[in-house]
């Protein structure tokens, strides 16, 4: 890992670091102007005040990251929301600081296809993939150390996510791929837990917190639900008429999942065992086009379950009021698709990533 950290500097991404002949990721910061800690005083004689109150601890309040040399596939904050992982279709994975300069600290190298999704593991030390290499990996972030390969798919892994999350369990993740099987793997064991077939490429995953459920998304243009108990499908979500691509479960208490589909909508699934609604679909949200370009959009929720984001093939980040189904933010900025969002994890603070190989890092 010692060998492939690097600093900011004013070169740009293009440039390689001596040290390492790799390409240096840079962060620029847009729209800057002071952070302020309380509102002007009205009784000031400056003919020129600050700015709208700064509401996070970002350098400014919009950063952009850049690096890659292939699309941004996928994009994460950390459990604590000090730093960034950034998986890419150049087959790398580069680790970011959140504040400052937005420092590209690390980058993690070892799949010999393009990284299509990153999920952080509890404690943030830890770092799960999903490769087009037929394979899942989970490495040491601190070490830069690949802790386990997992090589068990015959095809294209498009998805992975943490099982045990609410325990704080840092060994057993699941994965998804196209060969239409959902793996269970543990770090420390050499075979998987559990494998479940669906007979059906599978393009994304996501657990409960307790690591008892997880949902998958399919080209039946179902959400598939697994009893991690009995190994074994219990129910399905239905309502979408495309195929659904990416899948997030709500942070906070994980009684809702978005899902995102090539029907060009989001739609919003009510989780809890009672729920009133016959088919569990809460809300339809729509305004994020999905695009001939078919790519997996990942969407997100921020931390108090009062919105949902998602990208979209108009080159904008879309977020909607979770209650109300209006679109309340659409962000510009990318020159192409918009393949991941996610929330900050304490801050107002969003983070998208494209296909244009680039990151935005931005207040609300």
């Amino acid at each position: 890992m010692a060998d492939h950290k690097r600093k900011v500097s004013s070169a740009s991404s293009s440039d390689e670091n001596p040290a390492t002949g790799y390409a240096q990721g840079t962060a620029v910061a847009l729209m800057k102007r002071p952070k302020t800690s309380e509102a002007p005083d009205s009784d000031s004689t400056a003919l020129v005040q600050a700015g709208p109150k700064r509401t996070s601890g970002l350098q400014a309040p919009i950063m952009h990251l850049t690096g890659h040399s292939g699309e941004v596939t996928s994009c994460r904050f950390s459990g604590d929301g000090e730093r960034i992982a950034s998986g890419s279709a150049d087959k790398q994975v580069f680790l970011w600081s959140t504040y400052g300069d937005c420092a590209n600290y690390g980058v993690l190298q070892g799949h010999k296809g393009g990284i299509l999704e990153v999920q952080w593991m509890p404690g943030n030390e830890k770092l799960i993939t999903a490769s087009a290499d037929h394979t899942a990996a989970i490495w040491d972030t601190v070490t830069g150390e690949r802790l386990k390969r997992c090589r068990h798919h015959t095809a294209a892994v498009n998805s992975c996510c943490p099982l045990n999350e609410g325990t704080g369990d840092t060994s057993t993740f699941a994965s998804a791929s196209d060969d239409g099987r959902l793996i269970v793997w543990d770090a420390r064991a050499r075979h998987p837990a559990a494998v479940m077939d669906h007979r059906l490429p599978l393009t994304s995953v996501a657990a409960s917190a307790c690591g008892t459920t997880v949902y998958s998304g399919s080209l039946d243009n179902a959400v598939t639900i697994w009893d991690m108990r009995t190994r074994s499908a219990v129910d399905s979500l239905r309502g979408h008429s495309g195929t659904v691509m990416g899948l997030s479960v709500s942070p906070r208490t994980g009684n809702y999942l978005a899902s995102t589909s090539l029907d060009n909508t989001v739609r919003l699934w009510d989780l809890r065992p009672y729920s009133k609604l016959l088919n569990r679909c809460e809300r339809v949200f729509t305004g994020a086009p999905h695009g001939f370009e078919m790519n997996l959009i990942r969407p997100a929720f921020d931390k108090d379950e009062m919105m949902v984001a998602s990208g979209s093939a108009d080159r904008t980040l879309t977020i909607w009021g979770l209650r109300s189904g209006e679109i309340r933010y659409k962000l510009p900025g990318h020159k192409g698709c918009v393949t991941q969002a996610d929330f900050h994890p304490r801050e107002p603070v969003v983070l998208s990533g494209s296909v244009d190989r680039s990151m935005f890092v931005g207040e609300l």
